[in-house]
Parts: C-alpha cells; sequence; structure tokens
C-alpha cells in the first residue's frame, strides 16, 4: 500500500504555491480561449449566418462542458480532500468514479447530437441557412464528444495532484492542432475536402481526442498519486454521490448558463440576427478574461480542498485572500481593454458597420460588471472547494434566471437594444451582493472551525 506522503499543498509557502499551480492552468486556458475564438474567426469568413450559427449552438455546448467540468469539480474536490486526510482507497475510487461518469454524460449527449440538434435550432429560428450551418456543427461537437468529456475528466486528476504543469501540455496540444486544423478543413486547404461549418466541428473534437490520449499517458506515466484500474471504473453508489454531491450543484451552476444564453438568444433575434451574433462573439472575447480566473480557480481548489482536509485554516484563508486580489487585478485589466478598445475585438470576427453600431455598445456596457464578477467567481470556487456547492448555485441562479433574464426582457420591451446590455452588470451587482453573503456565512459555519478536530 502506498504512502500517505506530504503534499506541497500542506506545506509550499500559500502564494508561491497558488502561482505555482495556478499559472500554468491560466496558460492552458488562455490557449482554451484562443481554441474557442479560432471557430467563430474562421467561421466568420463564411458569412455572418455561418456565425450566428454557431454562436445559437452556445447553449448545447455550454450543458456539455457543464456536466464535464461540473463532475470534475466533484471529483477534484473529493479527491484532493481524501490525499489531505491520506485515505489513498478513496483517492482511486474517486479517480475511476469520474471516469465512468464521463462515459455515463457522453452516452447522453451522443443521444442529444442525433436527435436533438435540429429541433433546437428550429426552436430558435426559421432561417433555412442559419439551421443547416448549426444542425451540422452541433451534430458532430456532441456525436463525438468522447473527447472533451474524458479530457476534461482526466485533467482534472492532475489538478487534484498539483500536476497541472501537464494540463497546460494536454490544452496547448488539443488547442493547437484545432487551430491549425480550422482554416483546413473550413475552407478545404492541403488537399482536405472543403467541410464549412462542419469543418471548424471536426478540427475541434480532433484536437480535443488527441489531448485526452494525451491525459490519460500523463496519469498512468506520472501521476503516481492516483492508480487508474479497471477494477475500480465499476460504479460504487456511495463514492458516486460523493461526487455528485459536489459535482450536480456545479452542474446545475452552469447549466443555468445554457439556459440564460438561450433565452438571451430568443431574445435579442427579436431584433435582429446580427444581435445574436454579437451576443455570442462577446462570449469568445471575454473568454479571454474569464479564463485566466477559471485557470486560477482550478489551481486554488485543490489548495483549499487539500488543506481543509488536513485541517489548516491559516493556509485556507490566505490562498483565497491571493485569489481574490488575482482576480480582481485581471478583470480590471479585462474591463480597460473593453472600454478602450471593442472595435479591435469586434474587427477579429469581420464584423460588419452594423455588427459594429451594435457590438461597440454591448462590449463596453457588459464590461461594467466584470469587477464585480471576479469575487463572485472566487468564492463559488471556495464554495464547491469546502463542499458547498449549493452556494455556488443559488449565486448562479440568482444572477442568471432571476435577475439577468427578467431584467433583459424587461429593457428589450422598450425596444432599444442598448438598453438590453445593461442587464449583464445589473446581475452581477445581485451577484456580489448575496456571494458576500454567503462568504461570510461559510466562514461562520466551516472556515473557523477547521482543525478544531485534531487540535
Amino acid at each position: 500500500m502506498r504512502e500517505g506522503k506530504e503534499n506541497k499543498m500542506g506545506v509550499m509557502p500559500e502564494n508561491k504555491l497558488l502561482l505555482s499551480m495556478s499559472l500554468p492552468m491560466m496558460v492552458s486556458m488562455l490557449v482554451q480561449a484562443l481554441y474557442n475564438i479560432v471557430d467563430s474567426i474562421f467561421v466568420s469568413y463564411i458569412n455572418e449566418d455561418a456565425l450566428t450559427a454557431v454562436s445559437l449552438a452556445f447553449p448545447i455546448q455550454s450543458l456539455l462542458i457543464a456536466f464535464g467540468v461540473g463532475t470534475g469539480v466533484g471529483v477534484n474536490a473529493l479527491l484532493s480532500r481524501a490525499l489531505g486526510e491520506k485515505d489513498m482507497e478513496t483517492v482511486d475510487k474517486s479517480a475511476m468514479g469520474g471516469i465512468f461518469l464521463a462515459l455515463a454524460t457522453y452516452a447522453v449527449f451522443l443521444l442529444v447530437g442525433v436527435f436533438v440538434a435540429r429541433p433546437f435550432y428550429l426552436s430558435q429560428t426559421t432561417d433555412e441557412r442559419i439551421v443547416e450551418y448549426g444542425v451540422s456543427y452541433l451534430r458532430i461537437v456532441c456525436v463525438f464528444s468522447i473527447g472533451m468529456l474524458l479530457q476534461m475528466m482526466l485533467e482534472k486528476l492532475l489538478q487534484s495532484t498539483g500536476k497541472t504543469m501537464f494540463t497546460m501540455v494536454t490544452q496547448t496540444v488539443g488547442a493547437v492542432i484545432n487551430i491549425i486544423f480550422d482554416p483546413i478543413l473550413i475552407f478545404g486547404l492541403c488537399g482536405f475536402p472543403r467541410l464549412s461549418v462542419a469543418g471548424a466541428a471536426v478540427a475541434t473534437i480532433f484536437g480535443q481526442c488527441v489531448a485526452s490520449a494525451l491525459a490519460l499517458f500523463f496519469n498512468l506515466k506520472y501521476n503516481k498519486e492516483v492508480r487508474l484500474r479497471l477494477r475500480n471504473l465499476k460504479p460504487e453508489p456511495a463514492i458516486l454521490a460523493k461526487i455528485y454531491a459536489v459535482g450536480i450543484p456545479s452542474i446545475i451552476m452552469q447549466a443555468i448558463g445554457s439556459v440564460m444564453t438561450y433565452g438571451m438568444n430568443r431574445i435579442l433575434i427579436g431584433f435582429t440576427s446580427t444581435a445574436t451574433a454579437v451576443f455570442g462573439v462577446y462570449f469568445k472575447v471575454q473568454s479571454f478574461v474569464f479564463m485566466p480566473v477559471f485557470g486560477l480557480n482550478n489551481g486554488m481548489v485543490p489548495i483549499i480542498a487539500y488543506n481543509f482536509g488536513a485541517g489548516k485554516k491559516k493556509r485556507v484563508i490566505r490562498t483565497v485572500q491571493l485569489a481574490v486580489c488575482y482576480a480582481l487585478g485581471i478583470m480590471a485589466v479585462g474591463l480597460l481593454i473593453f472600454q478602450l478598445a471593442p472595435q479591435f475585438l469586434l474587427g477579429l470576427f469581420n464584423a460588419s458597420e452594423h455588427m459594429l453600431s451594435i457590438g461597440v455598445v454591448a462590449l463596453r456596457t457588459i464590461s461594467l460588471g466584470f469587477l464585480f464578477a471576479a469575487f463572485g467567481i472566487v468564492s463559488s470556487s471556495l464554495f464547491q472547494a469546502l463542499g458547498n456547492g449549493v452556494y455556488s448555485m443559488l449565486v448562479s441562479l440568482t444572477r442568471q434566471m432571476i435577475v439577468l433574464l427578467p431584467v433583459a426582457w424587461l429593457l428589450s420591451q422598450t425596444g432599444n437594444l442598448d438598453l438590453v446590455w445593461l442587464a449583464f452588470p445589473i446581475a452581477e451587482v445581485f451577484s456580489f451582493a448575496l456571494s458576500l453573503l454567503f462568504t461570510v456565512l461559510i466562514n461562520r459555519k466551516v472556515i473557523a472551525h477547521i482543525g478544531e478536530e485534531t487540535a
């Protein structure tokens, strides 16, 4: 049996540890943002309908990511805490339980791709060209989503044990493959057939499959704290329940984002399909701001979970303080870019004058909520790391469903598209207030009592 020796997450100075854990993840998330944006940039050079079609696919893609990431968050929290407690049997069972759930999720989205893609598009638009572009793109993404789901899960196993450098490599390799093959498959270069919008989907899933294979290799070769054994692949209800205790609120939280995006697309397309394209572009470009913060959080979660399990309160508090400061700094830079250079950001997507007239106002208005969002993102990850994912779910539900969509709908009734974008910063202010309240509560109920049992 393995000896549960002290991991670096319990002894390295907090700032150095957070940076060493997060910087590779931040780089890989920036690469991931580039991964996402390149599809839309190349697709925009087909025509604006193609860009709109890819934008309308986002709710289903977001739902797919929600299940993958949410389950991974549950595995990450359970596995990291088990490492802190030196419970190596639970470490192994958590890892294989996560892989089992990734395979089960794939089976569901395979069916979504086959049977739901066309009705989903028809519920948003009757434009036949947009529908055909979109169905061809979304069907490929879902039917071959096994690469994405396994990649996300296997990378979470590496993150849980502090081996974030390997995840940077896997994500970078996947992104580079996608970037290389996007123009080749979309426009039919180098002897390949011209696949149009479908080419963007094929390039994406090819990159994901290669990245997942590489992540599996890194786990088997270098992740000695986790043993991947087929005999542990069988579902163990107690382990799966613990994974989903944290994972389901995270899944719901991100799935709410899918519903929000679908609702916003319905509201915006009532003005013009260009507004929907602008909304899709916003989600692509804002990822360059938000992805580094998510990378920071991915580095923070195992540190907090480990030290929570090890009873080291001061390390938990210091890690959270540092994460909030770094997140605010990143978001401040993003705010400046969105305020000063919206034309440049939109120009990346071959924006027409009409698209620029809508998009400049949209980007400047939505970005007003960035600083409020910084605290909310970090606090949500804190709640998940401490096993209180319900708090994260409630914050997300309030921001996107209770505030954002109703406010956007009410503002749309004025007939002024520019006012609709104000719903985003308004929702972020409400989210910040609720996040602050929950942070105070979790500090009193959980953080203040860390280590008392072992004192």
